[in-house]
């Protein structure tokens, strides 16, 4: 009963991406303290969800967020699309079993696809691992700078600081492997480069600004990084690593099992590989592939070598 319950939030997260948690608790027969606990639960989960209190507060789900790849079998998600338009025609028109039908059949076309084509970009890999969560939220805020839409974002800082931001989102930055956008912040009233990768959430306001002037000079030139050939890694992360990891790897690509951190992901296999692994020096420890552990392993003895009296 628990998890279909948090199913079904996560459902109706999807399809309104904003409620309350007296909504929540009304509609399913349950208490406002089992909602935010079920919440909790789901943002350990990885989910990304935001509980705001007081005026213009509520639930909020992260408008870049789908469901991750596999959640349900393509013969599951016909079934539930079926029982959707079944549904359809019994409940009142609010929008939201059609807004759900639409997510949940783009759901399953873009589970057949590996690419993903964001206006004049194309994402293969975003931060190195879940390409398909990385592409949304690379799509959503490109659509913001175009449309000049503020957003909120819920933020991680390389100290570990999570804040919450509303930001006027001016243009997208591409620097050595990682994505930015250059917005004005509202809450240090000056512009700042954040990372895409640092986003936990984004969320659109439907406000419009106008552009502020700035200076192009003082943003990074851009390229396309070109890869060959990527590798899919596994590494048990240290603490102390943590912030490192986080920047490199994208923080929606960590997990926590045991107290511990670890992060599956698909990493462009070239010479710099090696080089970027161990310089989080014994923070980052490569668990598989074992042909990666064994070149890791090899460096590492090469660089001790050179210490040697």
């Amino acid at each position: 009963m628990k998890y279909q319950i948090m199913i079904d939030i996560l459902f109706t997260l999807l399809s309104k991406r904003r409620s309350s948690a007296g909504e929540l608790a009304a509609k399913f027969g349950v208490s406002q303290r089992t909602v935010y606990r079920y919440l909790d639960e789901m943002t350990i989960a990885g989910i990304p969800i935001d509980v705001r209190r007081g005026a213009g507060g509520g639930v909020f789900i992260s408008d870049a967020f789908k469901l991750p790849k596999g959640f349900m079998t393509q013969k599951e998600y016909g079934k539930t699309i079926e029982a959707l338009l079944a549904l359809k025609g019994q409940m009142p028109d609010d929008g939201a079993i059609d807004s759900a039908l639409e997510k949940l059949s783009a759901q399953v076309k873009s589970e057949k696809q590996d690419l993903t084509i964001s206006g004049n970009i194309l994402v293969d890999s975003g931060s190195w691992g879940d390409t398909r969560q990385f592409s949304d939220k690379l799509a959503l805020v490109e659509r913001a700078v175009e449309e000049r839409e503020a957003l909120r974002i819920d933020y991680v800082s390389r100290e570990g600081e999570r804040s919450q931001r509303k930001i006027l989102p001016h243009l997208l930055v591409y620097k050595q492997n990682i994505w930015y956008v250059y917005a004005y912040c509202t809450k240090r009233s000056d512009f700042r480069l954040f990372k895409l990768g640092r986003m936990l959430a984004v969320i659109k306001t439907g406000e419009t600004f106008t552009p502020l002037p700035f200076s192009r000079e003082q943003v990074p030139l851009t390229f396309w990084h070109s890869e060959e050939h990527n590798v899919e890694a596994e590494f048990l992360i240290a603490p102390v690593a943590l912030p490192f990891a986080e920047e490199w790897l994208g923080i929606e690509n960590i997990r926590e099992r045991g107290g511990q951190y670890f992060a599956e992901v698909s990493l462009p296999d070239d010479a710099s590989l090696v080089g970027k692994i161990l310089s989080a020096g014994a923070g980052l420890a490569v668990l598989a592939p074992e042909e990666l552990r064994s070149r890791v392993t090899l460096e590492a003895r090469r660089i001790a070598e050179r210490y040697r009296d």
